[in-house]
């Protein structure tokens, strides 16, 4: 599938496809963005698990396009190795859905996604990053 996937295409990305638009997305950010984010890996999953739904007592897996996981760099301490590893996650089925209700290109949700996440990873708080992205 070409990366500027459109709603009209043939098929929805596939997990590996949609992990390369993320790559491609984070790879084109700013080199300061960049370079405080670090090498966080991006991991693309089809749903997000009911564990993590009930842990973030959320109802509905539609509703959780992306997942920061790891410790905000405000929160870290140099001297002791990071209790779990820094994960971007990525979750498929809800990012379709979205960008089929949204009707715009692909690469528009993952991008919204992903800097959502990065905003947790810079310790910002949910309404923070909400108010980052104009909502």
């Amino acid at each position: 599938m070409a990366a500027d996937a459109s709603i009209g295409s043939a098929r929805p990305p596939s997990i590996d496809e949609l992990a390369a638009i993320g790559e491609r997305i984070l790879n084109e950010l700013p080199e300061g963005i960049r370079e405080l984010l670090g090498p966080v890996p991006v991991m693309v999953q089809d749903w997000p698990d009911d564990a993590l739904l009930d842990a973030l007592e959320i109802g509905d897996p539609l509703e959780l396009t992306g997942l920061y996981q790891g410790v905000p760099i405000s929160q870290r301490h140099a001297a002791l190795p990071p209790s779990e590893p820094e994960m971007i996650f990525l979750f498929r089925l809800p990012i379709l859905v979205e960008w089929c209700e949204r009707g715009c290109p692909l690469e528009e949700v993952v991008f919204d996604v992903l800097t959502h996440e990065i905003g947790h990873h810079l310790d910002m708080d949910e309404a923070w990053v909400l108010r980052m992205e104009g909502r």
